[in-house]
């Protein structure tokens, strides 16, 4: 028990002290908003894998933050129709909404980052007059590459992980792929990045 406690202490430790490294160089920080759209695939998603996927279904948001040359935070919010495969007689949908912080090392005009996060996965269902809103607290991880064309304006591609940490129970919808489950996804998307 006192080792874990002793680990615990050490992790809050090194993420103050990245905090704190990230908040004096964050002084020449900009705020950032960047509309998205993409696809879902992996594990509960319609698609098993990234490529060779007749079944997509269109995932769009906005992200918005700020970032400096080397961190950055952003919060983001998606939604997805149809996630778990369109039939005439039931509708479903997830949203995301998540805060992560980010590394992202400024090489000239492009800029790699890695980011991880926290935040709430709602989903919904629809069927035979029956409805299922369930809210989960998932976590997100990914990375991408932002590539500057101005000092305003660039694009992005981006790939994330996202799992819930909670069970969710679909037993009453007898349609839906998933039952009792941990929902998780992986998603690919493509951006524009406005600095300001």
């Amino acid at each position: 028990m006192h080792e874990a406690l002793r680990i615990r202490r050490s992790w809050v430790r090194i993420l103050a002290a990245l905090i704190l490294v990230g908040s004096a160089r964050q002084a020449n920080a900009q705020g950032f908003i960047s509309p998205f759209i993409g696809y879902n695939f992996g594990g509960d998603a319609g698609c098993p894998e990234i490529t060779n996927c007749e079944d997509k279904h269109a995932n769009y948001g906005v992200g918005f933050g700020a970032l400096g040359s080397i961190v950055g935070f952003e919060a983001e919010i998606a939604h997805t129709s149809d996630f778990f495969g369109a039939t005439p007689n039931q509708s479903t949908g997830v949203l995301t909404f998540m805060g992560n912080f980010m590394l992202a090392p400024k090489i000239g005009p492009i800029q790699p980052y890695g980011l991880g996060g926290i935040g709430l996965m709602r989903t919904t269902v629809e069927s035979a007059g029956q409805d299922n809103d369930q809210n989960q607290v998932a976590w997100d991880i990914g990375g991408g590459l932002i590539g500057f064309f101005s000092a305003h304006v660039g694009v992005r591609g981006d790939i994330r992980y996202f799992h819930a940490f909670e069970v969710i129970d679909f037993s009453r919808f007898p349609n839906l792929p998933v039952r009792d489950t941990k929902l998780d996804f992986g998603r690919f998307s493509v951006a524009v990045v406005f600095k300001f």
